[in-house]
Parts: C-alpha cells; sequence; structure tokens
C-alpha cells in the first residue's frame, strides 16, 4: 500500500487528525498564505463545481435568478438592522485605505495616511445589506414582485480557529435572496428552500439529514424564524448544513424597500435568505469516509469509473488500450465520467492505493489474461470488495453498480445515525448520553435561560426543533415546565 495511506491516523485514534491529514492527502484543499484562508485544489474544486451545477439547476428550476453584489459593504449599511450587525460585529474585516505607498524611512511599502476612506467598508459576511440596498431600487409595484435572486460568491468572517471547509475566514458559497407580496409567500419560498436542500444532501451527496427551526438563540441574525438541515457525522457531531431564513419584514423596513400593491397603498416587502456553503465538503468527507480515505457519492465523484491497466510491455499495454477504447466510449454515452489511466510512471499498485485514497467509486483492473478470458477485476470503494465480472455488456453493469452504491452509502448513514440517536428524560441522564455524542432527544422548556444552561454545563446545543417526528407533549428535562414537543440536541461542528 502506498505510503500516503499508511500515514492516514485512524478515525478510532484522533478523527480531527484524520479528517485534516485526508483534505490534504486526497488532494483536495491545503492551506494559503493567508492565515484562515485554504486553496481548494483541482479535484477539490471538481467535486464542489458538481454540487454547485446541480445546486444551481435546481434553483433556476423554482424560477431563481442569478445576480451579482459588490465584494464590498458600506459600513453604515451593515448597522442598519441592528441584530444583523451585532451578529456578524466579530468577524468582520474592514477596509479603510485604498492606497499604499514607499515609506521615508526605507521601511518598505507603507498604508499611506492620506488615502483614508470616507466611509470604511466591510469586506461581506453577508449580503442581506448590500442587496436590500439594491433591491430599493429595483422593486416598486406588486409587479416587480416576487423578485428570487441567487448569487454564487465568496465571503469573509473572520474565524480565529480554523479548519479547511468547515471553518475558514473565507468560503465559497450561494446565498438566495427574495422578496414578495406577502408574509404567506415568503415563508413558503422559505421552507421551500429547506427542502430543496434536503433533497439535494440525500439524493446527491447520499447524507441523511433533519429538518427543523432554529431555537431564537440560534437563529441568523435579524431572522423572523430560521430553518435548518443538520446531519450528523461519523464522530457523533452535528454539523448544520444549509438554513433558510425567514427575514419578514426587517430589512425591508431598514431599507425602506416598499412595493404600491393591487390596492394602490404602499407596503414593506416580505423577504428572506437561504444559502449553503463549501461546508458540504467537509461533510461529504466526515459522513462517509474511512481509514483508507474519501469515500465519494457517484453522483458527486469528479471521477466515477478508473480504468488501471496491467501490463509488461509495450505491445500488452496496446492490446489493452485497443480493447478498452469501445468501453470508455459506451461509458461517456451513459454520462458516466471515466478516466483510462495508462500512465506509465507509476505502478498499478500504487494507482490503485491513490483512488482509493481519492474515493472514486469504481475501479476496474484489467489485463491480458483478462482480456482472453472475457472479463474484467472490478473494486467498488464503499465495502473494498473485489469481484470479476464478464466484459459483455459491462457498461450496463457498472451503471447499475453506480446506483447501488450510491444508496448503500446512504443507508449506511442513515443507520449510523439512527443508532446514535437516543431519548432522555432527566437532566443527569442526558449530561451521561451527551459525553458518547450523537443526537439526543430531550424536552425543553423554549426559555433561551434554560438553553444556555445546558450550552454552558454540556457544551451541548439545541440544533434544532424537528418538523417531522414525534410531537407528543412534555416536560423539560431541566425545569420541570411544561415543553411542547422533543428537540435535537447535540455537540456540533
Amino acid at each position: 500500500m502506498a505510503k500516503e495511506l499508511k500515514d492516514l491516523t485512524k478515525r478510532s485514534v484522533n478523527y480531527s487528525q484524520w479528517y485534516n491529514e485526508l483534505v490534504v492527502k486526497a488532494d483536495l484543499a491545503e492551506q494559503s498564505a493567508v492565515r484562515g484562508c485554504m486553496v481548494i485544489k483541482p479535484y477539490g474544486y471538481a467535486i464542489w463545481e458538481k454540487m454547485q451545477r446541480e445546486l444551481d439547476r435546481m434553483f433556476k428550476d423554482t424560477g431563481v435568478q442569478n445576480a451579482y453584489f459588490p465584494l464590498l459593504i458600506p459600513k453604515s449599511y451593515l448597522c442598519r438592522e441592528a441584530e444583523h450587525v451585532e451578529g456578524f460585529a466579530k468577524e468582520c474585516a474592514i477596509v479603510t485605505h485604498y492606497r499604499l505607498k514607499n515609506d521615508p524611512n526605507g521601511n518598505g511599502v507603507i498604508v499611506d495616511p492620506e488615502a483614508r476612506l470616507e466611509e470604511e467598508l466591510i469586506v461581506r459576511p453577508t449580503s442581506e445589506t448590500i442587496i436590500w440596498g439594491t433591491f430599493k431600487n429595483w422593486i416598486h409595484s406588486y409587479r416587480d414582485l416576487p423578485l428570487l435572486i441567487n448569487q454564487w460568491a465568496n465571503v469573509m468572517r473572520w474565524e480565529m480557529r480554523t479548519r479547511m471547509f468547515l471553518r475558514t475566514s473565507e468560503f465559497l458559497w450561494q446565498e438566495g435572496h427574495c422578496a414578495h407580496a406577502t408574509a404567506e409567500e415568503s415563508e413558503a419560498r422559505t421552507v421551500q428552500m429547506i427542502n430543496l436542500y434536503a433533497d439535494f444532501a440525500e439524493k446527491m451527496m447520499a447524507m441523511p439529514v433533519i429538518k427543523g427551526v432554529k431555537s431564537a438563540n440560534e437563529r441568523f441574525a435579524g431572522a423572523v424564524n430560521t430553518y435548518t438541515i443538520e446531519a450528523m457525522m461519523q464522530d457523533g457531531k452535528a454539523l448544520q448544513s444549509g438554513t433558510s431564513h425567514n427575514l419578514g419584514q426587517n430589512f425591508a423596513k431598514a431599507f425602506d424597500v416598499t412595493f404600491v400593491n393591487k390596492e394602490n397603498k404602499p407596503e414593506y416587502v416580505w423577504a428572506n435568505s437561504w444559502g449553503v456553503s463549501t461546508r458540504l465538503m467537509g461533510a461529504l468527507i466526515m459522513i462517509h469516509s474511512d481509514d483508507n480515505g474519501l469515500v465519494l457519492p457517484p453522483r458527486l465523484a469528479p471521477i466515477q469509473v478508473v480504468i488501471v491497466p496491467i501490463y509488461k510491455n509495450d505491445e500488452q499495454r496496446e492490446k489493452i488500450t485497443d480493447h478498452v477504447k469501445p468501453l470508455l466510449l459506451k461509458l461517456k454515452e451513459l454520462g458516466i465520467s471515466v478516466k483510462y489511466d495508462d500512465a506509465d510512471n507509476r505502478r498499478p499498485g500504487f494507482k490503485f492505493a491513490d483512488y482509493e485514497l481519492k474515493g472514486v467509486p469504481v475501479r476496474l483492473g484489467i489485463g491480458v489474461r483478462d482480456i482472453d478470458n472475457g472479463t474484467v477485476e472490478i473494486m467498488r470503494r464503499d465495502t473494498l470488495e473485489k469481484h470479476d465480472a464478464p466484459l459483455d455488456n459491462i457498461e450496463e453493469y457498472i451503471k447499475n453498480l453506480l446506483e447501488e452504491i450510491q444508496e448503500n452509502i446512504y443507508r449506511k448513514a442513515l443507520k449510523h445515525r439512527e443508532e446514535m440517536t437516543r431519548t432522555v428524560e432527566t437532566y443527569d441522564e442526558f449530561k451521561k448520553e451527551i459525553e458518547k455524542g450523537g443526537f439526543i432527544l430531550a424536552h425543553w422548556d423554549g426559555t433561551p435561560e434554560t438553553e444556555d444552561k445546558i450550552k454552558e454545563e454540556t457544551k451541548a446545543t439545541i440544533r434544532c426543533i424537528p418538523l417531522e417526528g414525534d410531537k407528543t407533549e412534555g416536560k423539560c428535562m431541566v425545569t420541570g415546565k411544561p415543553s411542547a414537543q422533543r428537540v435535537i440536541f447535540a455537540r456540533n461542528y
């Protein structure tokens, strides 16, 4: 086995270290020269591109259009919505000057003190303020609504502790921003988008998620309500994987965005915003991968099938290549991304280990003897099982195998979540169970004070109030006060 795999820390020894090593060794990303920022490498970016393409298609199918808004936001804009600025104030990067000059004392280049901006600019931590400042110019009548806009962009949130993909100072994301004529339409869109994210997570990422509503403590700054999808990683920690926010009329009032309704009366518009980020890459790594490297769902794998020829000389290589060419064409016609790796600078064993590390779902090994026998060796990455299969009509077999792998890794992740989800009745029981990780279903009295107490004493937060499942009323595990339903607690990334 290749050295890269031998050096990969086992999950059971140090899960965090395993993750950090895997991101680098699988050629997904690396640290940059800028503190807290990462370089996403071509293989990692190819996965993000597949996510982006599918999400973009799903958004547009609901009537959303793409646009782009400035990276820099006037500080006065951010300050217009009180909760919003308070929520992001500690994470803001600020531009104060627009020019450098040579230091007259010979100490290199310095900021030109005479080039200070009249108004400081914020590197966007999110774009609600700049977008709503723009929407004021776009919306005048009910005929201009609904306005359904999305942008693919980068944002900056100055993080003290970073981990590639999961929490970086700069990250990539999409942010949707919609304006509506009624509260009901805005709420319907908010729910529609969290359902869309859940479908994407489960069907494309093979990642089971729980849809729910955030508590007041955990909701987005400036939102009336926040919907979330929560996933459980292999180490039992939760990962918030997508959010959709009902903003009510807060931002419309802050930026005076009104429209003339059908009764010819002015009214503030109703708003929502929704987004996912490259954090999904971290989720994809942590929920499926193993001690041998990445395990990628076929629908998001940049390379779904790799074919490695096994030969002793150029004559054998040419014979295998000629035999494989029709198969390559057939696989591509089926929409399957396939790579034929006949590079002669690496031995087959190294290639096998490398593609295993990178999570390629299906690997074919074929030699002259296989051609003579009319068979090919197949290895599926999810189970590491090898078997021989007839070369005849192998493309259809591979197509079905990819779907089987997609379904299998989803079932495996779902089984793990079910096994790591428990119900507790008392706070003492909760304190013991939370140490084991996983999702804990417990009653809570709905107050921020109780939620803060639990977080301070156990480091667990309310991940969401589930939209589906048991709605039985009960008593709060901490205070004994009435509880409308059980909520999900977990420690989280």
